[in-house]
């Protein structure tokens, strides 16, 4: 019974704050989702990023040990789904991408912030950071055809992952009135992110409810594998499995469907298979928190 109020005090907040979200545009009130998105990803989630790394007690090994297992997770997921996609027939650029991505900024930061505490929100950037370079490369150049490592160095949040772990090795800190600075605007981006995600979940519409219901399915299945045996494999600590396994979990991002309307992919294909998955997650990550905690 214990474990069950926990497990509802961690995703009740993640849920309900998409779920303000989802009713602030059924109700007709607007919100400018591009401003805000350009806003958390260019200002907040580095902030917050930069903070929480710099203010962690993470150990180095710990650290290097995490790097390393997401690595070769979204590496062993990328081939996996790889297969998936050529073996089913499905067109790769429209599947392939939303098979790989999810959403480890809008919904894994939080869900490691609540579960875990801020140590768990700075193992969760890391993972964050690895993908987000693994998705403005590889995953440009799924559904687009070309890439570019380039546009991904140029992203606020890899920087201020970087920035964050050079202060946490060093062991620096910013003078305190920049911290407090830097705090208060990190403090917007994880209710802006599950906001957000929830209007953009309220304007899509699911398409092919069996196909999407069916590859949300297996996309979990094989993430959370992969996940849990990168993180036996690196010999994770408790919380950096936990994060690593929650992380993999998490639902096909809101920008798969961006880059799949951008690049002329199936959008409407993707945005069944987003707002799918996330439904689908509202049962899966609680009972894969317990599992982890």
């Amino acid at each position: 019974m214990n474990l069950t109020l926990l497990v509802l005090e961690i995703v009740a907040p993640v849920f309900l704050l998409a779920g303000i979200g989802f009713c602030w545009v059924k109700f007709g009130f607007e919100y400018r989702i591009e401003f805000v998105t350009k806003l958390a990803m260019t200002l907040s989630v580095p902030c917050l990023i930069f903070v929480s790394l710099m203010q962690t007690q993470i150990t180095p090994d710990a650290l290097a040990a995490l790097s390393l297992a997401s690595l070769a997770a979204y590496g062993a997921v990328s081939v996996l789904a790889a297969v998936l996609v050529f073996c089913v027939g499905l067109d790769r650029r429209t599947y392939l991408a939303p098979l790989i991505f999810g959403n480890t900024g809008n919904l894994g930061l939080p869900l490691a912030l609540f579960a875990f505490g801020e140590v768990g929100l700075s193992y969760a950037v890391v993972v964050f950071a690895v993908m987000v370079i693994w998705s403005f490369t590889f995953g440009i150049w799924l559904v687009a055809g070309t890439g570019s490592f380039g546009k991904a160095l140029r992203e606020p949040l890899i920087w201020a992952t970087l920035l964050g772990g050079l202060f946490m090795w060093q062991g620096w800190q910013t003078p305190v009135f920049a911290t407090n600075t830097l705090k208060l605007l990190g403090q917007m981006a994880i209710p802006m992110m599950l906001i957000t995600l929830g209007v953009a979940l309220a304007r899509l519409s699911s398409g092919g409810i069996g196909r999407a219901l069916l590859l949300s399915a297996v996309k979990l299945v094989l993430c959370v594998t992969v996940g849990w045996g990168a993180a036996h494999l690196f010999d994770l600590d408790r919380i950096g499995f936990g994060v690593l396994v929650l992380q993999l979990a998490t639902p096909v991002a809101v920008t798969s469907y961006l880059l799949a309307e951008k690049y002329g992919a199936d959008a409407q294909a993707v945005a069944g298979l987003v707002v799918v998955s996330t439904v689908l997650s509202v049962g899966a990550l609680p009972l894969l928190l317990a599992a982890v905690l």
